[in-house]
C-alpha cells in the first residue's frame, strides 16, 4: 500500500557500472481528467440522463463530481459506470476548485445559468491562476460577478438562472480553457454564443477540438471560421442529448511509462489507445519515435520498445504543452541536446513548470556537464556527461505539480537515489501512480 505522506523513492537507480534491467509490462491507463471532466460538464446541461463508462476518479474528477452536485446534478457512481441526472440548477453553493484548472474555468459559466449565489474558492495556487479573461467575457455576457476588481478566485457569482447569449471576445492566450468553457455552455445560452479570440494566440488547440467534438456528440451544432484574421466559434441555441459514453484513457499519463521502456530497454503495451482521438497526448507516438522508441498497434494496444538509446529533439509543443515535462526529463538523459520550444503558457499552470523543470533538473545534471536553459518561453536541454546527482539521496521538487513529480519518476530510472517529493500530488489525475509505476518498472 502507497504510503502517501512519505517521498517516493524511483523503483530503479542506474550507477556508473550498471544499467536499468529491461522492462516487460502490459498496462492500462486510467481514463482521460480532460475528457472525462468535460464530459461531466455536457451530461449535466443535457435535457436527459448520461452515463459515462470508466470515467476517471482522481482529484480533479473528484473535485468536479462535486461542484455539480452541489448545483444540484444528480451523480451516482456503480463500478466503472457513472450515471449524471441533470436537474435545475441552483445556488446557494460553495464550490472547491482545488488547483484544477477545468474546474475552476469550466463551472463559471455553469454557476452562471444556475439560479442563486456560488461561491468559488481554492488551493492558494488557485489564486494566481489566470481566470480573469474568462470572468470578463462573462461580464460582457451580463453575469455578475464580485471579485473585489482583481479578476481572480476567490469569486462570488449572483446567477439569474439564464445566460443571454450572443457574441463576445475573450483573449484565449494563456489558456485555451477560457474558450472551452464558454463553448460547453453556449447551447445552453438563450440566443446561443459566437465567441472571438482577441489574443495573439491559442495554445493547446487539440483541447479545442477536443471540446467541439464532445458538444456535438451531445448534439450541438458548432461553427468554426474566420472575420480577417481573427478565428471564431459558434455554438447555436438548443438542447443536449445525454448519451453513453466510454471515456479513452488519458493518453498524456501515459508518457512516463512509455518513456520507461526507452530508458532502460524493453517494451510496455498500452492498452486500449485509440485508434482516433483529439486528445493531444495522441502526438506521444510520433515525439517519442523521434527520440528513439519504436512503436506499433499490436492486438494488445500500443507497444513501444526501447534499446537504451535516446536522441535529442528540437520540437514545438504550443499545442501539446501538458507532454513537456516528461519529454524534458527523457531529453536530460538522451546522447545530444533538445529544445523544447513555443511552451511560455506553461509557467501559468499548477506551477511555473519552465522554472521548475530548469531548477529541478540542473540540479541532477549540472555537476555532470549538463545543463537546462531556460528562456522565455522554452527550454534548451543539454545532457551531461554524467547524470550523478550532487548528493544522493537526491531530493526531487515536485512544486505540487503532478507532473514535475511524474518527471521525477522518469530520471530516478536512470540517475541513482532520486526521491520524488510530494507524490500525492499525481492523484491530481492518477489515483495510484505509484502502484502502477512500480507494476511497470519492478
Amino acid at each position: 500500500m502507497t504510503d502517501w505522506n512519505a517521498p517516493y523513492r524511483g523503483k530503479f537507480g542506474a550507477d556508473a557500472s550498471t544499467s536499468p534491467k529491461p522492462i516487460r509490462a502490459t498496462l492500462t491507463i486510467p481514463g482521460s481528467k480532460s475528457v472525462t471532466n468535460r464530459a461531466l460538464i455536457l451530461a449535466a446541461l443535457a435535457d436527459s440522463p448520461s452515463r459515462l463508462i470508466r470515467p476517471l476518479s482522481s482529484r480533479d474528477t473528484d473535485l468536479m463530481v462535486a461542484a455539480l452536485r452541489s448545483l444540484s446534478t444528480k451523480v451516482q457512481s456503480k463500478n466503472d459506470v457513472w450515471e449524471i441526472t441533470p436537474a435545475p440548477l441552483f445556488g446557494p453553493a460553495s464550490i472547491d476548485v482545488g488547483n484544477a484548472g477545468t474546474v475552476m474555468r469550466f463551472t463559471l459559466p455553469v454557476a452562471a445559468l444556475a439560479k442563486g449565489l456560488i461561491n468559488f474558492d481554492g488551493d492558494a495556487r488557485s489564486h494566481e491562476r489566470p481566470v480573469g479573461p474568462l470572468i470578463k467575457a462573462l461580464e460582457d455576457l451580463g453575469v455578475t460577478i464580485e471579485h473585489e476588481n482583481k479578476y481572480s478566485l476567490p469569486l462570488l457569482i449572483n446567477g439569474a438562472g439564464s445566460i443571454q447569449g450572443g457574441e463576445v471576445e475573450v483573449d484565449a492566450s494563456k489558456s485555451s480553457q477560457f474558450l472551452s468553457a464558454l463553448l460547453l455552455a453556449g447551447p445552453k445560452m438563450r440566443e446561443g454564443l459566437k465567441v472571438i479570440n482577441s489574443g495573439e494566440s491559442l495554445p493547446s488547440l487539440p483541447h479545442i477540438e477536443m471540446t467541439i467534438a464532445m458538444l456535438r456528440d451531445f448534439g450541438a451544432e458548432v461553427k468554426v471560421g474566420k472575420e480577417g484574421a481573427r478565428d471564431f466559434w459558434q455554438v447555436s441555441p438548443g438542447g443536449l442529448t445525454g448519451r453513453e459514453l466510454v471515456i479513452e484513457p488519458d493518453l498524456s499519463n501515459a508518457a512516463p511509462f512509455m518513456a520507461a521502456p526507452i530508458i532502460c530497454g524493453g517494451e510496455v503495451i498500452i492498452r486500449d489507445w485509440p485508434k482516433s482521438t483529439t486528445q493531444p497526448g495522441d502526438r506521444l507516438r510520433e515525439i517519442f519515435t523521434a527520440m528513439g522508441a519504436e512503436i506499433e498497434f499490436v492486438q494488445d494496444g500500443l507497444k513501444i520498445s526501447g534499446a537504451g538509446k535516446i536522441q535529442g529533439i528540437d520540437i514545438d509543443l504550443h499545442d501539446e504543452g501538458e507532454l513537456t515535462p516528461s519529454i524534458a526529463a527523457l531529453a536530460a538523459l538522451a546522447d545530444s541536446p533538445s529544445h523544447l520550444r513555443g511552451i511560455g503558457h506553461l509557467r501559468l499552470h499548477e506551477t511555473d513548470r519552465l522554472a521548475a523543470l530548469a531548477t529541478e533538473i540542473n540540479a541532477l545534471i549540472h555537476p555532470g556537464g549538463g545543463e537546462v536553459i531556460e528562456e522565455s518561453d522554452s527550454l534548451m536541454i543539454k545532457p551531461a556527461n554524467n547524470g550523478a546527482p550532487s548528493k544522493s539521496p537526491h531530493l526531487f521538487r515536485t512544486y505540487e505539480d503532478h507532473r514535475l513529480a511524474t518527471a521525477g519518476a522518469i530520471l530516478g530510472l536512470a540517475i541513482k537515489d532520486v526521491v520524488v517529493e510530494n507524490i500525492e500530488t499525481t492523484r491530481k489525475t492518477l489515483p495510484d501512480f505509484p502502484g502502477l509505476w512500480s507494476s511497470t518498472v519492478e
